[in-house]
């Protein structure tokens, strides 16, 4: 199960704890409306495929990834946005619970630099109904993540 994945994940950082909602908080704005705060907070994460390979970018919820950027970033041809199965087999988790953390597979994971506009930010701890806060500091050491200008 995705969410129990996270939690042994956050097994090794006692500090972290993820909340869980009776609603569904799959877009950043639901997500904000339930955590009560802007949506820029939310840490959504994004599955892209660089050429064939899929890579995670996280960055507030209120931002676009501009994916030639990303392609120039990453030294590709094309950055397009996966399609669900993909997500879901590179991640293990579904659209709109997609989390940073407790993935399925190796996948690099990219913080975009505005996620340090703010000292907590919330990511999706892999359902559409729960949220890790944490801050953009701590999320790029326990995802081992490079930090991007991709907005």
């Amino acid at each position: 199960m995705p969410l129990e994945r996270v939690k042994k994940f956050l097994s090794q950082f006692p500090d972290l704890e993820i909340i869980l909602f009776d609603q569904s908080t799959h877009t950043a704005e639901l997500a904000a409306q339930a955590l009560g705060v802007l949506p820029a907070q939310i840490a959504k994460t994004l599955v892209f495929l660089a050429d064939t390979a899929p890579l995670l970018v996280v960055t507030c919820g209120d931002k676009k990834i501009n994916t030639k950027k990303l392609a120039k970033i990453l030294s590709c041809k094309k950055v397009r946005f996966a399609d669900e199965q993909t997500v879901v087999d590179a991640t293990g988790f579904f659209p709109g619970g997609v989390s940073p953390i407790g993935l399925l597979t190796d996948v690099p994971v990219y913080l975009d630099q505005s996620l340090w506009d703010f000292s907590i930010v919330y990511a999706a701890a892999g359902t559409a109904n729960s949220a890790l806060p944490v801050s953009p500091d701590c999320l790029c050491e326990i995802t081992k993540a490079k930090i991007i200008d991709v907005c």
